[in-house]
């Protein structure tokens, strides 16, 4: 039997190195962004928390991330007296004033719905992601499907039984950035994967791709084995083969 080959020391130095890379720089960056967020929201908010009220003021050190739990407090409570009825006439006095500005009126009615959506519990704001043929035939390309809506672009363009569905084409490695499209439904190519999983592998550029989840087929029809209902479902009997129906030899 021949020998595995031996690695070099200068290659177990190097497999040290990546292996240490790979555990530290995903933590290092984390530490960095959520400092550099609690630092940004301290700069906004302290300046306007009054002198006696801050612990700077009896501390010889600043005390990072006070004002990141003002303003937690803060918006909660707004959120709390704009559920009543006086917080809500307050609310809707300011939005008629703002809705009176010009430029401003238009800036934060679209801010607000996009937060609404975003943030609402009663819907998403992708349902499925898919594949369409984009820039040419045979090249695909990941989108994010929007729910099936009843709007203008559909009452003008659509087809019987084949609906125009909005999808989102994700730019990489930034998904935040994109194209809007209107595709024909029977265009879209479904899949399985969820909303995370497509949005890791777009900004892994593909790297980062989740499994294929195991299938089998009853009936004709695929089935996902880790769906939790399938285990639930009533199974189909499988045929044994006894003694007797065994070949003779």
């Amino acid at each position: 039997m021949s020998e595995a080959p031996k690695t070099s020391l200068m290659g177990r130095l190097r497999n040290y190195f990546l292996t240490g890379f790979i555990v530290c720089a995903p933590l290092a960056i984390t530490v960095y962004i959520t400092w550099s967020f609690i630092g940004w929201v301290d700069s906004w908010v302290k300046p306007y928390i009054p002198h006696r009220y801050s612990p700077d003021a009896y501390l010889p050190f600043p005390v990072p991330g006070f004002g990141l739990i003002v303003a937690l407090v803060l918006i909660t409570l707004i959120g709390f007296l704009t559920a009543n009825i006086v917080g809500r006439a307050i609310v809707g006095f300011g939005e008629r004033l703002l809705g009176r500005m010009p430029l401003v009126r238009g800036i934060y009615g679209s801010l607000k719905q996009i937060f609404q959506t975003v943030f609402s519990d009663k819907g998403n704001m992708f349902s499925q992601v898919g594949m369409v043929e984009y820039p040419r035939k045979d090249v695909w390309s990941l989108v994010f499907v929007a729910g099936e809506k009843e709007t203008e672009i559909g009452q003008k363009l659509d087809r019987p039984d084949d609906p125009l569905i909005a999808v989102f084409m994700p730019c990489t490695p930034n998904p935040t950035t994109g194209f809007l499209m209107y595709v024909r439904k029977s265009e879209i190519v479904m899949l399985d994967m969820s909303i995370e999983d497509g949005a890791k592998l777009i900004v892994s550029a593909g790297l980062v791709a989740p499994e294929a989840k195991p299938k089998v087929m009853i009936d004709g029809k695929p089935v996902d084995v880790a769906n939790p209902a399938f285990a639930k479902a009533p199974q189909p009997a499988r045929s044994r083969r006894t003694a007797s129906s065994r070949p003779n030899r």
